[in-house]
């Protein structure tokens, strides 16, 4: 109970609406790379605090199954499936949103894989890739979703005096802080998602929109499986192996305080906590979520 009323007196100290024990209560938010892995964690764990979701996979099957099991739990989903790389994609996200919910309160740029290999074997292909799903993709949604979210915080600003809270998740990699080997590409792509979000903090905090980075390190998701067992995923007319050899798993834990990976759940629940009225004061943030590894 004492946990119930902390999270109604932040809510109610924030203007944010009646007094609730849910985190989220009714805000709308937009999940990219929402089928599989973190992304489907942070939808289930957003549905179940009283989010209203909209959510967008590559993969149509997964991308209504994800839908499907937060309608399970009682909430709001619709599922806007396609390549944010593709032109229109991304604005249809963007309406679909306004034209179910009439709102966007909250953005996270999860979607996103590795091309890995060493600096001078990387193809010209490879380098873009990265580049337009890491940074292009998060930049263009964020225009996109930002035309709504700032018209609507000036609106209430004119109205209240305040706008309400809207926060912009973005999902980094700790590759992109320290970098890899073998990873030049990722690492410049991760790295750049991070200047992004300092920008947008920045020049958006006047209308209370939050921008923070994650930075996920070793978290169990089909890029960090074993290579060996065949995930993959298209890329244009070619096929792009995920994962990492099995062998070298087992180096990476031992660089972990903890000794594991991560499991996606407690990688989506960081996000929760960056998004909820419990982060009202972090702006401009990157927060590695890896275990202890590189401290």
């Amino acid at each position: 109970m004492a946990h119930a009323r902390r999270i109604a007196v932040v809510k109610r100290h924030l203007g944010t609406g009646e007094e609730t024990s849910a985190l989220f209560d009714g805000s709308v938010t937009i999940i990219t790379g929402a089928g599989r892995g973190i992304g489907r964690e942070a939808a289930m764990m957003f549905a179940q605090n009283g989010a209203r979701l909209v959510l967008n996979d590559l993969d149509r099957s997964v991308c209504d199954a994800v839908c499907d099991e937060v309608r399970s739990l009682g909430a709001e989903a619709v599922g806007v499936h396609g390549d944010l790389t593709k032109p229109g994609v991304i604005q249809r996200l963007v309406d679909t949103a306004i034209k179910e919910f009439s709102a966007i309160d909250i953005l996270v740029n999860n979607a996103g894989y590795t091309w890995d290999g060493v600096i001078h074997k990387t193809s010209e292909q490879q380098w873009q890739a990265m580049l337009e799903i890491h940074c292009t993709v998060p930049f263009k949604l964020i225009q996109a979703a930002g035309e709504h979210m700032r018209a609507m915080a000036k609106a209430e600003i004119k109205e209240t005096g305040k706008a309400r809270p809207r926060v912009v998740l973005n999902i980094s990699s700790t590759t992109g802080v320290h970098g890899n080997s073998g990873q030049a590409n990722y690492a410049t792509a991760k790295s750049g998602i991070i200047g992004l979000t300092k920008t947008v903090a920045k020049e958006w905090g006047k209308f209370n929109i939050r921008c923070n980075a994650i930075a996920f390190g070793f978290i169990k998701t089909r890029l960090t499986g074993d290579s060996k067992n065949g995930e993959s995923m298209k890329v244009g007319a070619k096929d792009v192996k995920l994962g990492i050899p099995g062998h070298i798993v087992g180096q990476f834990t031992k660089i972990v305080p903890l000794g594991r990976f991560g499991e996606p759940e407690e990688a989506a629940g960081t996000i929760l906590m960056l998004a909820s009225p419990f982060c009202s004061y972090v702006n401009g943030h990157v927060l590695e979520v890896a275990g202890g590894a590189f401290v």
